[in-house]
């Protein structure tokens, strides 16, 4: 027996041949010229084998052949060899190789776009970097159809980081009730409420905001004007209508935003502080992202005792299915309630199947038009209505909610060759209540648009008093929109002008406001 150390123990199994010489490479090996002794490399003694470098990390290949037997032999576990012949080993790997199988089906290099290409003419496309090009209002194209004849817009949206308007109308593509200025979008932040332009597809029409994104915008001027106006005894309030009538939604954004950075305050609140009244409402509404604006007005109508149908049916039945999306997304974010959920528990019967079923935002936004289908739909109607004792109101749901605009015409124009009248005499005569209201808001948007709009803002200062809740959602979202058209409507409807209307029922510096923005 000796003690001490007595160098590295040989370990090899039985009958492999003479141990390894330094660095594991086999006594004769043929080393490459010049390399240390430990990039020294040799054969593993695998037919074909590659060479390996010892004391160098190899790759792991699950397709190489095993180093070791498949049945190795442990009647002396102390040696261990890494030479070993050839005959021990399989010529085979120890699996087949698999069939490589490709888990998702090959999907196409290119998606069609959701409307046909011969509707998206390149002029209708919007700049990628302004709400609005700067263009003559007259170049500013829509999906209304014909600018004197029956039209309805067609908006959808996306709330991205980058730029763009919001609700009441919309850059995407697509046939919904809404209008194509729709500033809102899907992937930006809420409390930012921007959105990134969108490709869209409309007919050639015009639409005439009468507030556009100012060409020399200086945010953080204009948050020092706004601070400036705000600041000491007494409120500028002709300086904050210089600045905030005159800018787009979007651009108050980046207003309120210098001026947080600014002076570290909040310029919303601050806004809250120094005005009252009317015109206080007035300036808030302008200030908040359009999606957040119509989430709160729903919310309002539906919170406390009672509902005001009227603005549920105003936006609901008049947005486009991105719009209704995105307004949901909102509503749900500042109330952590579900929009359809509290839609259920305000409202009933007929009106409230009408309310969910546009919650959905599942209706067709193709620009395709089938005559045969229409004239089928025309007679499912007049069977539903006029030709049986009651109404099917479940079947004027489903086809007004579902059908796209241009399907809409066609099957208004096909009801009206088989009756003599129109589809709106038979809603009149068939429905009462809040559901008739909602079916002929539909009619009326797909037919007129800017007519129907006039009509509201009407109604909103007609007879004693003033709706100013009313006034002041419909000038804060269709400014930016097509209200150059709907005061052309009011006129030629109501034979006064819409400024004039104004002035006469409102006064001090919420009728300034409003005139600055209609103007």
């Amino acid at each position: 027996m000796s003690y001490g150390y007595q160098g590295p123990s040989v370990i090899q199994f039985p009958g492999r041949g003479p141990p390894p010489t330094s660095f594991g490479v086999p006594p004769g090996t043929p080393s490459a010229p010049g390399a240390p002794p430990y990039m020294q490399t040799t054969n593993t003694g695998f037919p074909n084998a590659a060479p390996v470098s010892f004391g160098m990390p190899q790759p792991y290949s699950p397709y190489a052949s095993s180093p070791y037997p498949t049945q190795p032999s442990h009647s002396n576990p102390a040696q261990v060899s890494c030479a070993t012949s050839q005959s021990q080993f399989p010529q085979q790997m120890p699996y087949p190789p698999q069939p490589q199988q490709n888990m998702y089906p090959p999907q196409p290099t290119s998606y069609p776009s959701s409307y046909p290409s011969s509707r998206m003419p390149e002029s209708s496309y919007r700049q990628q970097n302004s709400i609005y090009p700067n263009l003559p209002r007259e170049q500013n194209t829509h999906c209304f159809g014909d600018r004197n004849s029956s039209s309805l817009s067609n908006p959808n949206t996306s709330l991205s980081s980058n730029s763009a308007p919001y609700p009441g109308g919309s850059y995407h593509g697509g046939q919904g009730l809404g209008n194509l200025y729709s500033p809102y979008g899907a992937n930006s932040p809420l409390a930012s409420g921007r959105v990134a332009p969108a490709p869209r597809s409309c007919s050639a029409n015009k639409l005439s905001p009468t507030v556009v994104p100012y060409n020399g915008f200086d945010a953080r001027a204009d948050a020092e004007v706004i601070r400036k106006a705000m600041k000491g005894f007494g409120t500028d309030e002709k300086a904050i209508i210089n600045v905030l009538a005159n800018r787009s939604n979007l651009q108050r954004q980046e207003i309120a935003s210098q001026f947080k950075t600014l002076y570290g305050k909040d310029m919303i609140k601050d806004l809250k502080s120094e005005l009252s009244g009317n015109f206080e409402k007035l300036i808030l509404a302008m200030v908040m992202p359009l999606p957040q604006f119509y989430a709160k007005e729903l919310h309002d109508a539906m919170s406390g005792i009672g509902t005001d149908e009227c603005v549920l049916i105003e936006i609901l039945c008049t947005m486009s299915n991105h719009e209704i999306r995105v307004i949901k997304e909102a509503y749900e974010a500042m109330y952590r309630r579900n929009l359809e959920d509290d839609l259920r528990s305000d409202t009933s019967g007929n009106f409230k199947r009408l309310m969910v079923s546009l919650c959905c935002a599942n209706r067709d936004e193709s620009f395709d038009v089938d005559p045969a289908s229409a004239m089928e739909d025309a007679k499912v109607l007049l069977q539903a209505g006029e030709l049986r004792f009651g109404t099917d109101e479940s079947m004027f749901n489903a086809i007004l909610v579902q059908r796209n605009v241009p399907q809409l015409k066609q099957i208004f124009r096909e009801y009206e060759s088989i009756t003599g009248h129109t589809i709106e005499t038979a809603i009149e005569n068939e429905f009462s209540g809040d559901v008739k209201k909602g079916l002929l808001a539909i009619v009326k948007c797909v037919n007129n648009r800017a007519a129907f709009f006039a009509e509201q803002l009407y109604k909103s200062m007609k007879g004693l008093g003033t709706d100013d809740s009313r006034l002041i959602r419909l000038v804060v979202t269709r400014s930016e929109v097509d209200m150059g058209e709907i005061k052309e409507a009011f006129k030629e409807e109501y034979g006064e002008s819409l400024e004039d209307f104004i002035s006469g029922d409102c006064s001090g510096h919420y009728k300034k406001c409003l005139l600055a923005l209609v103007s």
